[in-house]
């Protein structure tokens, strides 16, 4: 059954997140890692960096250029970026659904083969601190059948907790067009 739920509006999105490189940078230099040049190498911090694993309030996407690994404070950032959206979902009726994490941490080897594919991609990414993640604005994953919630009233409840979050002054935002993702870094 397809149920459209209350959505509050605020504007378009690229006016709302639209913190810039150089903030997301800032704030991954100050709480992250010092960048990787390859996996093993970010693996031998193992103390500094929490694997990010499918759990309750997200699952974690096939990654194909990062890896699942986050400092404590940028997981602890998706954590409750996961459970605000499935608490702000229930508490309009709406069915259960889980935001979808598509990329983590990104070390030297991983930036170098996804600029060859993606124009968008930064040789100096706040991903590669451990900090930052994007998290899919046109891909959710549903836990119950009972209701299809349109994915346009999804993308917007998850950017109401954004904003909000962002306010609150815990995270950067950029929403990417091309990419279909929040680049979302912890501050």
């Amino acid at each position: 059954m397809e149920k459209n739920l209350k959505i509050i509006p605020f504007g378009r999105f690229s006016r709302a997140f639209n913190d810039m490189n150089d903030r997301h940078l800032d704030a991954a230099c100050r709480l992250g890692i010092a960048p990787a040049s390859s996996r093993e190498e970010a693996l031998s911090r193992g103390k500094h960096l929490l694997e990010i694993s499918d759990c309750e309030y997200y699952k974690v996407d096939s990654l194909t250029h990062s890896i699942p690994y986050l400092v404590p404070k940028a997981k602890d950032l998706l954590e409750t970026i996961g459970k605000n959206f499935i608490d702000s979902l229930e508490s309009r009726g709406g069915g259960s659904y889980q935001i979808l994490v598509t990329s983590i941490l990104r070390v030297d080897q991983d930036v170098k083969r996804l600029r060859k594919r993606n124009g968008n991609a930064s040789a100096n990414s706040a991903h590669r601190y451990g900090t930052t993640f994007d998290i899919a604005y046109s891909r959710f994953v549903t836990t119950d059948e009972r209701y299809l919630i349109p994915k346009e009233q999804l993308k917007h409840i998850l950017a109401e907790v954004l904003l909000s979050l962002k306010k609150q002054g815990t995270c950067y935002v950029k929403y990417e067009v091309k990419q279909g993702c929040f680049h979302i870094t912890a501050r």
